[in-house]
């Protein structure tokens, strides 16, 4: 009995070092750049995303992770390493404001296996940061933010929701027994009432979140109670305005930011009223709904990727009448006429919207009122200010003391969205990830 006790001590005595000094593998920081390090970029065009303007001949500095000095005409030191992008298109690295980098797996080892991967498509494609917009259980993308930033494996800048606070239907549940089964989907907290969502809101904050995400529209996706018939959107409410005030008071307060899935209804108004820091979708985003956004200046993330997989299914369900990217057109249209900032998030997932392919969006946007300059625009400073921490002093544009958070293109991207779509250099933190315009 002595010898159970005395191994139990030990056993509690390992877990506790274990906790206090987390464990990293060999190589901690092979992915960061020297401190020491000096680089030169010469771009021969270069996206001002503050401007929209495409400036002739710059050259970048860049020591350590941070951009030094950007100009024409500026100095190469004796001692830089020279990236030559003279025949190139140079511009921030992108942001991606919703994707899921796994939504699926049978154990934790293959979705945090399929999410690294993920994560790394995504910036191999040039999206040098993403906000992961709900695990779908467990708090395991907290792990991989955590490594990506320790430099033990090589990914974006992530910030992350974890997983989403509000039991989402997405279909209902068989019966009670079943709810365990359905819990990494449908997610277990308990916020039945303002209180109950605070809690479930503290929570999160100790498992080491950036963002809280909720769902205030039960859409029911994918069965038959997704469209009435009229052919119009079932939009119940999940949750009640007091919960949603609640659950935004308390992430602020606790110093995290709030990122609401609504397509319209009550749900959105919640969201709206209560000034979730990120609106989704907005299906049925109104005259008076734009003017709210107006009001507590609230961005717009549209997820144009996430409806293009839905489209034929909603067809064939309302006989071609109605479907939620016809919905996001005219919402995104009526966005853009008045000004609401626009923030770029595709929805990509691990299944129905591969990631690294997001970039089909800046066509898009351009079609829906936008022109190519505020599509692409979308992607940087918009959605920067949009994510935690006041993130638009460090991304979203190459100035002095930001990150060197670089991609370019071998056209001009002003000229052909597409080429957004073939980015042939990617550098993160100074770091380059890939480079096929180097000299042959």
């Amino acid at each position: 009995m002595r010898m159970q006790q005395l191994l139990a001590a030990v056993v509690t005595a390992v877990f506790a070092v274990l906790a206090a000094a987390p464990v990293h593998a060999q190589g901690v920081g092979k992915y960061l750049a020297p401190r020491d390090q000096v680089v030169a970029i010469r771009a021969g065009k270069l996206f001002d995303a503050v401007s929209g303007r495409l400036l002739d001949n710059q050259v970048i500095i860049i020591r350590g992770d941070r951009i030094a000095a950007v100009g024409a005409g500026i100095a190469i030191p004796a001692n830089a390493t020279v990236i030559d992008l003279s025949g190139a298109t140079v511009l921030p690295g992108m942001i991606d404001a919703h994707v899921h980098v796994n939504s699926g797996g049978l154990s934790m080892a293959q979705r945090t296996l399929r999410a690294l991967a993920n994560a790394q498509i995504d910036l191999a494609a040039g999206f040098t940061t993403v906000l992961d917009m709900d695990s779908r259980g467990s708090f395991y993308t907290v792990d991989l933010r955590d490594a990506i930033n320790a430099g033990n494996v090589q990914g974006p800048r992530m910030q992350v929701v974890g997983q989403s606070l509000n039991p989402r239907a997405t279909n209902y549940y068989p019966d009670a027994q079943s709810l365990r089964y359905y819990e990494g989907y449908a997610e277990s907290k308990n916020v039945n009432g303002p209180w109950l969502a605070r809690a479930a809101v503290r929570e999160a904050k100790l498992h080491g979140v950036d963002y809280i995400k909720i769902y205030t529209t039960q859409d029911f996706a994918g069965t038959m109670h997704m469209w009435r018939p009229n052919a119009t959107l079932v939009n119940n409410p999940s949750l009640a305005l007091e919960e949603v005030e609640a659950i935004v008071d308390e992430a602020h307060r606790l110093g995290l930011k709030v990122a609401c899935h609504t397509y319209g209804g009550e749900g959105m108004r919640s969201c709206l009223t209560a000034g979730v820091d990120a609106p989704n979708h907005l299906l049925e985003l109104d005259d008076e709904g734009v003017k709210v956004l107006l009001e507590k200046k609230l961005p717009f993330v549209p997820t144009v990727d996430d409806l293009i997989a839905l489209e034929k299914g909603d067809l064939a369900a309302t006989g071609g009448r109605n479907s939620r990217m016809k919905l996001l057109e005219q919402a995104v249209r009526r966005a853009v006429a008045a000004n609401v900032p626009i923030v770029f998030g595709s929805g990509a997932t691990s299944e129905a919207i591969p990631h690294g392919t997001q970039a089909n969006q800046f066509a898009i946007y351009s079609a829906w009122g936008m022109g190519p300059v505020r599509a692409l625009q979308t992607a940087f400073l918009p959605a920067a200010r949009m994510l935690n921490y006041d993130m638009e002093n460090h991304i979203g544009s190459i100035e002095r003391g930001k990150y060197a958070d670089i991609v370019a293109v071998a056209g001009n991207p002003i000229d052909d969205l597409s080429e957004m779509q073939r980015v042939k250099f990617v550098m993160k933190g100074g770091v380059v990830i890939r480079n096929d315009l180097a000299a042959k």
